[in-house]
């Protein structure tokens, strides 16, 4: 590795799947592919979302916020992935790297507490549904949402904020495929046990703490959907958990995997695929699942169709 006198590189190689070469291309194709279908619907569920009146509702608002945070997220990291895999130099230069490592990490810390307000609001509209108008109202919303952004940024930007002063004593090699804190730290040299320490304690607080709240609200929803008496009642609420509660799983498996694991059980690639998959695959899926299991979204979603259509 190559050592010079600057306190960071100029740009950063990324290793990626250099161990694995044969992965590259499959790879490539694959982003070519996901990264549109991501853009394309979560920008769809903006849409339908902003131009329906019937889907004017804090959940529809919140659904909207988390569709804008899966776009920012993998446009964050796929771009300069897709510019990797295809070329023979697997560089980011630092600035990028600084620029990939703040938005990646609001977007991830704030999408971790939009999960815990959205499994807030589906908790208020099936155990308290006569208070859902008075409790959710659109200050409340508003006040939820501003709350969740500001905290991601303080989280991201004190992290990695504290990830950037440690010393690379000239080492420019990260063996991932992007800009990440736990990489970051383990690349530095010098004392770091203070950032690892740092990190565990954050990741506490903006994975374990949300989860813990997504888990308690739904354990309050199962009770109450027991409570009700007509089959179809039950199936109706369980129809508006059920894509959340698939969505929390794609994201929160690999982001504990990834940030709660002792690092002494993660394999060398293992980051890697779990990146790939909290980060674009999960934005990729999300609208789909929301779309596929939500009668009122298919709805709008005709509806903006047809009057594209028909406009042309």
């Amino acid at each position: 590795m190559a050592v010079t006198n600057e306190s960071h590189p100029k740009e950063f190689i990324l290793l990626g799947f250099a161990n694995h070469p044969w992965l590259e291309l499959p790879l490539f194709v694959t982003l070519l592919i996901t990264y549109p279908m991501a853009l394309m619907g979560n920008i769809a569920i903006i849409l339908v979302s902003t131009l329906d009146p019937r889907l004017h509702s804090p959940m529809y608002f919140f659904l909207t916020n988390l569709s804008f945070l899966d776009m920012c997220y993998t446009t964050s990291i796929v771009p300069q992935m897709l510019f990797n895999l295809g070329s023979s130099r697997k560089t980011i230069t630092y600035i990028g790297c600084v620029v990939q490592l703040y938005v990646f990490h609001i977007m991830g810390g704030t999408e971790c507490l939009l999960l815990a307000i959205m499994s807030f609001d589906r908790y208020v509209a099936i155990c308290k549904p006569l208070h859902y108008t008075l409790i959710m109202n659109q200050r409340v919303c508003i006040l939820l949402v501003s709350i969740m952004w500001l905290t991601g940024m303080i989280f991201a930007f004190s992290e990695a904020t504290l990830t950037l002063q440690l010393p690379l004593c000239g080492i420019h090699k990260l063996d991932h495929l992007l800009c990440e804190i736990p990489v970051l730290i383990k690349t530095a040299c010098g004392e770091k046990e203070s950032n690892e320490l740092a990190l565990s304690v954050v990741c506490i607080f903006i994975l374990a703490v949300p989860l813990c709240l997504i888990l308690a609200s739904y354990v309050n929803i199962g009770c109450a959907v027991l409570r009700i008496k007509s089959s179809e009642g039950r199936r109706k609420a369980f129809g508006t958990c059920s894509s959340h509660l698939v969505v929390v799983s794609l994201f929160y498996g690999p982001a504990i995997s990834m940030y709660l694991q002792p690092s002494s059980s993660i394999t060398r690639d293992q980051p890697k695929f779990m990146a790939l998959f909290y980060a674009v695959i999960t934005p990729t899926l999300n609208p789909f699942i929301y779309t596929l299991r939500n009668k009122d979204v298919k709805g709008a979603l005709k509806k903006l169709l047809r009057s594209i259509f028909s406009s042309k």
